[in-house]
């Protein structure tokens, strides 16, 4: 749903311990350099599973409090240290751990309080453009979800043959990988299909044409 997010290879709804009901696991792409749009991304992907609550059952539980840590944390990173959010401007000052070493924080209550609502409002907006695509493909979500009750486990291919491609022009060599395996199968199924049956009556051999 979203071009600029980490490949998901595997999804589970087999509980993990005592507080993960399931997981989901990605491949993150060799990296060194994120624009906006693609921490943008990041952020809803990490906002699904609070979200799904939301628009699925109209409640939300404890379970999404790591996932709402995480998009706080990088929303502060892009507002604080990135010096990419417009409102704080080109400024840098450092990730939390570093502010955490010193005594006195390298910038005054004004700043403070203005980093706050940016990061407040990169969060809510994350939350709405995510509302929103959940939403918008909320029976492709559904599909998914009755697929998991019917495997547990389903893999990118899976997801893949159950929704089809990914509406994007930029595919990653797991998206390649898989179209290959994909092909692979359809023609050996029509192979399959198209081959003649032979069918023995006696001594005498007939050829089916199907």
């Amino acid at each position: 749903m979203s071009e600029h997010t980490d490949p998901c290879l595997k999804v589970s709804i087999i509980p993990r311990g005592v507080g993960a009901l399931g997981y989901a696991q990605y491949l993150p792409k060799e990296r060194f350099l994120f624009s906006t749009q693609q921490l943008q991304d990041r952020m809803c992907m990490t906002l699904g599973g609070r979200v799904a609550e939301e628009v699925f059952f109209g409640e939300i539980t404890t379970g999404a409090q790591d996932d709402l840590q995480k998009v706080t944390k990088m929303a502060f990173e892009v507002c604080a240290n990135y010096g990419m959010n417009p409102d704080i401007g080109p400024i840098s000052f450092g990730n939390r751990e570093q502010q955490n070493e010193g005594l006195q924080k390298p910038f005054s209550e004004a700043t403070a309080q203005a980093l706050d609502l940016a990061v407040k409002k990169m969060v809510t907006d994350a939350h709405a453009r995510t509302t929103e695509l959940l939403t918008k493909h909320k029976a492709e979500v559904e599909k998914v979800a009755q697929l998991l009750l019917e495997k547990e486990v389903i893999s990118r291919e899976d997801m893949r043959a159950l929704l089809g491609k990914r509406p994007f022009e930029n595919q990653d060599e797991m998206d390649e990988y898989i179209e290959q395996q994909l092909d692979g199968k359809k023609k050996v199924i029509d192979g399959e299909t198209s081959a003649p049956v032979m069918a023995v009556k006696g001594t005498e051999v007939k050829q089916l044409e199907i």
